[in-house]
Order: C-alpha cells, then sequence, then structure tokens
C-alpha cells in the first residue's frame, strides 16, 4: 500500500480530498491491467493542471518583470517544459507513488520523464480543485518558479541550438551549421545522427529520432566540449 500522506509531506499540501492527490499520478495504462480500480486515470486533472500553471507562471513573469513578450514567453517555456517538471516531481519524491502497468513501470529513461512531468500538471490540478488558487499559487512558486534565478543566470531560457549560435557568433564569429551524418532505420523510426560544424571543423555529433531532436542533442554536446554551457 502506498502511505499518500508521506507525499503530502512532500508537497507541503494537506488534501481534504485525498482522492484527488491519488488519481493525479495514476497513469492510463495502470487501468488497462486494473479495470476495477476505483478511481479514473490522471489525463482531465494533467489537462486543469496545465492552464493553472501556466497562467500562474505568466502572471508571475507580467507582474515582476518589464521585458518584452518574446524574453517572457522563452523564460514561460524553460519553467513548464516536460524536463523542468520532471526534475520538480523527482525532487518531490512523486515516483514511487506512480500507479503504472507493469510495462511502464520497467521503462525508464524519456518515456518515464513524460509520465513524471504529466503527473506533476495532474498533481497542479488536483491542488487547485482541493484547496483552491491560492495554495496552488504558492505551491507552483515554491516548486517551479523558485528554479528562475537559475535559469536566467545561466541562460538556460536558451535551447542548445539558440545558445550554441550565440556563444560562436560572440567568440568566434562563426554561424554553426549541421550535416546530416548517417540514417539508420525504416521510414517510420529512423535515427538520424548529425554534427555540427564551425566552418568545416566537426565539433560534436547528436542522434535523435528527427533531425531536430539529433541536432539539439549535437549543439548540448559541443557546448560541453568547448566549455560554454
Amino acid at each position: 500500500m502506498k502511505d499518500f500522506s508521506k507525499l503530502q509531506k512532500s508537497l507541503k499540501v494537506k488534501f481534504k480530498n485525498i482522492d484527488l492527490l491519488k488519481q493525479s499520478v495514476v497513469h492510463r495504462s495502470y487501468l488497462n491491467e486494473h479495470p476495477s480500480f476505483k478511481l479514473d486515470h490522471n489525463e482531465r486533472l494533467e489537462f486543469l493542471g496545465d492552464a493553472v500553471l501556466e497562467l500562474i507562471v505568466t502572471e508571475y513573469l507580467y507582474l515582476n518583470f518589464p521585458n518584452p513578450e518574446g524574453e517572457l514567453t522563452n523564460w514561460r517555456a524553460s519553467l513548464v517544459n516536460a524536463k523542468m517538471l520532471a526534475e520538480a516531481s523527482s525532487a518531490l519524491e512523486v515516483e514511487p507513488f506512480l500507479f503504472l502497468s507493469k510495462g511502464e513501470a520497467k521503462d525508464t529513461g524519456k518515456a518515464r520523464q513524460f509520465i513524471l512531468a504529466n503527473a506533476f500538471e495532474a498533481i497542479i490540478g488536483a491542488v487547485y480543485l482541493d484547496r483552491g488558487w491560492e495554495i496552488a499559487q504558492e505551491f507552483i512558486n515554491r516548486t517551479i518558479i523558485s528554479q528562475l534565478p537559475h535559469i536566467l543566470e545561466n541562460q538556460l531560457y536558451l535551447d542548445p541550438k539558440s545558445k550554441f549560435q550565440e556563444m560562436s557568433q560572440e567568440k568566434l564569429g562563426i554561424t554553426p551549421n549541421y550535416k546530416v551524418i548517417d540514417e539508420k532505420g525504416p521510414d517510420h523510426a529512423k535515427i538520424f545522427t548529425i554534427g555540427v560544424y564551425l566552418d568545416d571543423q566537426l565539433v560534436a555529433k547528436g542522434k535523435g529520432d528527427s533531425k531536430q531532436e539529433a541536432q539539439v542533442e549535437a549543439a548540448a554536446k559541443a557546448l560541453k566540449i568547448k566549455n560554454w554551457e
């Protein structure tokens, strides 16, 4: 049995209706194996939590920064992306409380990251329904918006491609270019290997199931190699 009093302690939110918190961590796959489970999966709560999160973060940025809309949009994206939300879930030790199918429970990596991120949004939805706007706002301030100084200081609002281009132009006066080095697999499941170059010099390679994903990985590796992080 999962002890949800521990999760409440970790979240620092006391629920009136504990079933809302439990539902927020039920993955759809769990119900396929446990059709008699009394609660629904978390996707409707996730839908609500996504909207609450976006509005609270947007309001905070609007009220506290005079920057133009384009910059605030980038900052918001860096706060509410799947990686950030999954990290917040991990920090709050949400993972042991997830209800997953046996197959999903074995899966790790990117698939688990998305499950954790979605669960975090569903938890926000549950907090909002159970305790209202102010408690949801306090929760988001504490778990997400608190990361903003670190993001701004390290320019994490720039994706790796943008950051590598900015640093390359600033330090070397060169705009990076990307070339496909290899493609493997059938059309519906191709894996691309892409190199990022400064002039004709190969700096790093990245792999992904889309060219964009491979480029981002190559740029992230290039930032490390050049010590430009």
